[in-house]
Formats: C-alpha cells, sequence, structure tokens
C-alpha cells in the first residue's frame, strides 16, 4: 500500500501532523510518499500513481490541490482541516486522525462520489493564433471580466441550443460541489453534493431577467465571448487561470470522465457544513 501526503507547508500544525501519519504510515508497513511545496518547487510534478490513498492537511484549497493531482483517476481522498473554512474536508485539529486514516485504509468510510469537470478553453495569443487548453475542474470554471473591469458579453449555449446573450461580469460553471463556492457568492443555489448535473450562475448581469440555472448530468455548456465586444477578460478553474497572457474566446464544460472520491463519516456531513459554514449553527 502507498499513501499520499499533502501538508499546506505554511501551517506548521498541518505539516507536524503529516509528520505523524508518517511515522505510524510507516510503523504499519505503508510506503508513504510527500507532496512537494509547491511555493518552493512550483514546477515540481506530483503524482497519486499507485497510491490507495490521499490525506490532504490543510483547508479546502489543500484539498482542491489533492483533486489535481489525482485527476479522474479516483484514488479516494480523506481531507483534514487546518484552514480557515474546511468546507470540504471531514475532520478537524482535535480529532484523532491516525484513526481516521485507519479507518479509511480499512474501508470503514463512507465515499461522497463528486462529480467533476472536464473544462476545454479557445484561447487566442497576442499574434492571432489559437489553440486549446484542456483541464481538470472539481469546483468551477469562471469566465469574467479583465484587469480594467469592463463587462463581457457572452452567447451561453446548453447541448447546442443557444440560451442567451449575456452582459455580465462573467459567467460560472460548476460542480456541485462547487456550489458552495464562487457559484453561491453570484447568488446560486446550494446543490445537494452528488448532484451530476453542473450549476451555472451569471455574475452580476446587467438584466434582471438572468437566473441561475441547472443542467443535467450529460449537458455540455458552452461559453462565447462575442465578438462584437472585444474586451479583455479570464478565465479560471477551481481559482487557477487557464493561461496567463492571453484571452480565452470560447469554453466547453462538461462532466468529467471520473469522479473524485471524498472519503467522511457520514452523508450528514454535508448538512453540518452548511449549517456551520453558512448559518453559523451547530447542528443539534
Amino acid at each position: 500500500m502507498k499513501v499520499l501526503l499533502i501538508p499546506n507547508y505554511s501551517r506548521p500544525a498541518a505539516t507536524a501532523a503529516a509528520a505523524q501519519l508518517d511515522a505510524w504510515l510507516t510503523h504499519e508497513g505503508v510506503e508513504v510518499v510527500w507532496a512537494p511545496d509547491k511555493k518552493r518547487e512550483p514546477q515540481a510534478a506530483c503524482s497519486a500513481e499507485g497510491c490507495c490513498l490521499v490525506v490532504t492537511l490543510g483547508g479546502d484549497g489543500t484539498l482542491l490541490r489533492g483533486a489535481q493531482i489525482v485527476n479522474y483517476t479516483e484514488v479516494p481522498i480523506v481531507g483534514i482541516s487546518y484552514g480557515h473554512l474546511g468546507f470540504l474536508t471531514c475532520a478537524t485539529i482535535g480529532d484523532d486522525i491516525v484513526q481516521l486514516v485507519a479507518d479509511a485504509l480499512a474501508g470503514e468510510l463512507h465515499l461522497s462520489r463528486r462529480a467533476t469537470l472536464d473544462v476545454e478553453a479557445l484561447v487566442e495569443q497576442p499574434d492571432g493564433s489559437t489553440h486549446t487548453v484542456r483541464r481538470f475542474g472539481l469546483n468551477d470554471v469562471a469566465l469574467t471580466h479583465g484587469i480594467y473591469g469592463d463587462i463581457v458579453e457572452l452567447d451561453i449555449s446548453v447541448s447546442g441550443t443557444h440560451v442567451d446573450r449575456l452582459r455580465a461580469d462573467g459567467f460560472v460553471v460548476s460542480t456541485a460541489t462547487g456550489s458552495t463556492g464562487y457559484a453561491l457568492s453570484a447568488g446560486g443555489p446550494i446543490v445537494e453534493p452528488e448532484f451530476g448535473g453542473m450549476v451555472c450562475v451569471p455574475i452580476a448581469p446587467h438584466t434582471i431577467q438572468a437566473r441561475a440555472f441547472l443542467t443535467n448530468s450529460s449537458d455540455v455548456v458552452e461559453l462565447s465571448v462575442s465578438p462584437d465586444r472585444p474586451v479583455e477578460r479570464t478565465c479560471f478553474v477551481d481559482g487557477q487561470p487557464v493561461e496567463l497572457g492571453s484571452r480565452v474566446t470560447r469554453v466547453l464544460v462538461r462532466r468529467g470522465p471520473g469522479d473524485i472520491l471524498l472519503l467522511d463519516r457520514g452523508p450528514q456531513s454535508f448538512y453540518q457544513s452548511v449549517s456551520r459554514v453558512f448559518y453559523g449553527k451547530g447542528v443539534r
């Protein structure tokens, strides 16, 4: 067996906990691999190949990094919160993390299957040439205005049917997992995490008629920037820019070919997190 540890290296408590897990796992005869520090080694490669489990120790951003590393391979991930939010994680400081990981390796945790995104972006270079970029996403893709703040004009289509031409600050297409992120901030709904479709939400639309909507799991969402308004714009997948120094002119978003498998203590964990994070209440 092999386990990949992904700590947030900027948090001493997270790295100390990872060292504790490393010592225990090694004692149990499990091979341990550490993900490189992304800030110190931004170009270092990391893979979950051959791993039976990925453990992230940090906030939701650290878990998203774990998801990027796992990609569509469906290696299970268990997240331990040492961050500010911890919405996607299943344990916090003070929990018995050794027992948690032992339970994960023994198959005794609840498995939550989360839909992913397959993002295909048409990118235009300053010299006018174009190429296609593909990205994995767990949370969302956002096509938004650029550094000058000009509104963008977008054509929105779903599975070949034109829905709207929209003037707005941008548009978010998220999974159910990402519905509690950027999509929620833009006015979208909280969606049960195992919903397989996509959540489509306009960002500050310049009309009172634009509404968020949900798609089927087999739908393809297309966002095309209108040539009538050639302003600066940016595209982000899980908060990371698709390609700096270039302009995205079209984005195709579909459900990814593999899911992310998150391990937790049970289905109620999601609603406990909703109550804690968004309503400021404990579960009675």
